[in-house]
């Protein structure tokens, strides 16, 4: 049981990771919030002045940075809160992205998951507490906006969009011969032979199919998820503290519950011992693998960066940050089979088995009724949809959706008071698909009001 002070900075930490990790407890209702206008954080004003006024000030080690809307202003500005390292695009000029912007996209309608009331795409983006959206087709910008605090200059938390680099760059290396994804974790981190992970696989971790206890009911005291936060806390431990101090440290502690290799289990911790592998067989942290490996030849637009524990160790399951214009530029590379910026980034085999998907009865397992038919494969979210269309998400609402037959790429960035996806979903899947027929010429857009 942790004691009361570090108890109130590990609370901080646990609603950080569900910020991050595409994880989180039910929610109120959206309409027990104020709307997207209301709820607008260059509106309210967080952090502005020097120094900003009492009630304007955020904070991470008292929590008040991602209370909502607060959160809202936070999860573009991360880095002033909290100890990062940077993920280098190199010292290459950024490369161009094409336009051919059009203004008919914003009266395309559709019909939301459980509803039968229509909905446009422009009003699915205040709906959804979209901060940034861009919608690539045949590698072109049809369509970018920017909401609140976020600019195309700046950079926005990616959540549980971080797990996808991680499988992608995982599936880069045993598409190279780096990686035997049958080898047992243990073989490649000796010092998680005692924990669950260590007789699990590389690819069970990849996919998800590992049997961990890991529990996320932030109602126990004594859940795993607590000491997960506590570890990954960057904030100085109280004296009295005994648990573990970093990522790997706590990911050493954790035991097996089931067996490997039977059920998709949406788990962070897989991602972060799968960190471990690939900093392992690399010999660099990832953020530098994904630095040398992809964002210094995608000709992105600026540096990334990722949060860290107290150690430095990124957080592999939740801690990058980007911006838009580079989150789609990774999205049109994997369109284009790992092709991008004149040179092939990611094997085209890596890519072909991100698209085939994983398990749907593994999948159907975990029980996401919204997402009925997908599956999981290289931690990219797959529809298995007539579009072949696959995805990465993130907590309140980040996403980098790619639709092969519409050669259609979107990225989006937002702050939904509600983290689960679900919540979103229904409003913005069916708007996905909508625009990916209207670019494909299959639908026509409503008339202008």
């Amino acid at each position: 049981m942790l004691s009361h002070p570090f108890r109130q900075i590990a609370l901080a930490a646990v609603w950080a990771t569900l910020m991050f990790c595409g994880v989180g407890p039910a929610q109120a209702e959206n309409n027990a919030y104020p709307d997207a206008i209301e709820s607008d954080p260059a509106r309210l004003g967080w952090m502005v002045g020097s120094p900003p006024p009492p009630d304007r000030i955020l904070r991470f080690d008292d929590g008040s940075y991602f209370r909502f809307p607060a959160m809202r202003w936070s999860v573009s500005h991360f880095r002033q809160l909290m100890p990062t390292v940077n993920v280098s695009r190199g010292t290459a000029a950024p490369g161009r992205l094409r336009q051919a912007l059009r203004d008919d996209i914003d009266a395309l309608m559709f019909m939301p998951m459980g509803s039968d009331q229509p909905m446009s795409w422009r009003e699915s983006l205040l709906e959804n507490y979209t901060d940034g959206i861009i919608v690539l087709h045949k590698g072109r910008v049809v369509y970018e906006r920017y909401f609140g605090v976020l600019t195309p200059a700046g950079q926005h938390g990616a959540m549980s969009v971080t797990k996808t680099f991680m499988g992608t760059l995982a599936a880069m290396m045993v598409a190279e011969g780096e990686l035997d994804p049958e080898r047992e974790v243990a073989d490649y981190v000796p010092e998680l032979a005692d924990s669950a992970f260590g007789n699990a696989t590389v690819r069970q971790l990849m996919d998800m199919t590992t049997g961990i206890r890991f529990s996320e009911d932030y109602a126990d005291p004594n859940a795993e998820v607590w000491a997960h936060a506590a570890a990954g806390n960057p904030l100085p431990k109280p004296a009295d503290y005994q648990g573990p101090r970093s990522y790997y440290e706590f990911l050493q502690t954790v035991e097996q519950e089931g067996e490997h290799g039977e059920a998709f289990h949406y788990r962070t911790a897989n991602t972060d011992a799968l960190g471990w592998v690939l900093a392992r067989v690399s010999g660099r942290s990832v953020a530098q693998l994904l630095s040398e490996r992809i964002w210094g030849k995608l000709g992105a637009g600026q540096d990334a960066y990722m949060s860290v524990d107290s150690t430095g160790t990124p957080f592999a399951g939740g801690g990058l940050n980007a911006s838009l214009r580079d989150l789609a530029r990774f999205g049109e590379m994997i369109r284009n089979e790992g092709r991008y910026n004149g040179q092939q980034i990611v094997p085209k085999a890596a890519v072909v088995d991100i698209r085939a998907g994983g398990s749907r009865d593994d999948f159907s397992k975990a029980g996401y009724t919204l997402l009925k038919g997908w599956s999981y494969r290289d931690m990219w979210w797959v529809t298995h949809n007539a579009h072949g269309a696959f995805m990465a998400r993130g907590v309140h609402g980040q996403a980098l959706y790619i639709d092969p037959a519409a050669e259609m790429v979107i990225a989006r960035f937002a702050s939904h008071p509600v983290a689960a996806n679900a919540a979103n979903d229904p409003t913005s899947l069916p708007a996905y698909q909508v625009v990916a027929e209207y670019l494909m010429g299959k639908k026509q857009a409503a008339p202008a009001q």
